[in-house]
């Protein structure tokens, strides 16, 4: 049986933001067990030129929703990027998840040669056929920013190991 474009990415979408979810949860765990605001993880950085662990998670999601969104050719709810604790990370991950969730299966499939634009500040739009913008630009881009998240845990300590990242449950 050949692959769907659904098939292609929300169950990776899905699976790959409970995992996040579950980082940030041992992310609380972590900063409990050693007596810190969990909150100062938000900030952090392997290098002073890149995003925060929140902006990761952020994009992380936005890269979901919007994953999913132009290849169903709908409209991607805004997200506001105020989190402020890893409790509303926490909680935009929920909301992309159903999200992800509430594009049925028939809105995506069939969309590898759909023509997909993606505005890029300063630029003029990448074009894509939805198979190339799907495994050329969306799912790599959500995979940077996952690891990116999770390589930022584990240098603050969090206990994380590949099978958190590989988890699928």
């Amino acid at each position: 049986m050949a692959l769907s474009m659904h098939s292609t990415c929300v169950p990776i979408y899905l699976g790959m933001l409970g995992n996040l979810s579950k980082w940030l949860d041992k992310a609380l765990a972590h900063a409990q067990a050693r007596g810190f605001d969990p909150d100062t993880l938000l900030t952090a950085r392997l290098a002073p030129d890149m995003l925060s662990l929140a902006k990761q998670v952020q994009i992380a999601c936005d890269g979901a929703k919007f994953g999913v969104a132009r290849l169903a050719g709908v409209e991607a709810p805004k997200f506001v990027d105020t989190e402020s604790t890893l409790v509303q990370l926490q909680e935009r991950i929920e909301k992309t998840i159903a999200y992800v969730k509430s594009v049925a299966p028939e809105q995506i499939n069939g969309t590898e040669n759909k023509a997909i634009s993606v505005p890029v500040r300063g630029r003029e739009p990448l074009q894509f056929t939805g198979e190339d913008y799907l495994t050329h630009f969306a799912l790599p881009n959500f995979f940077f920013h996952l690891t990116t998240a999770y390589a930022l845990l584990r240098h603050n300590g969090v206990e994380l190991g590949k099978a958190d990242f590989l988890r699928r449950d």
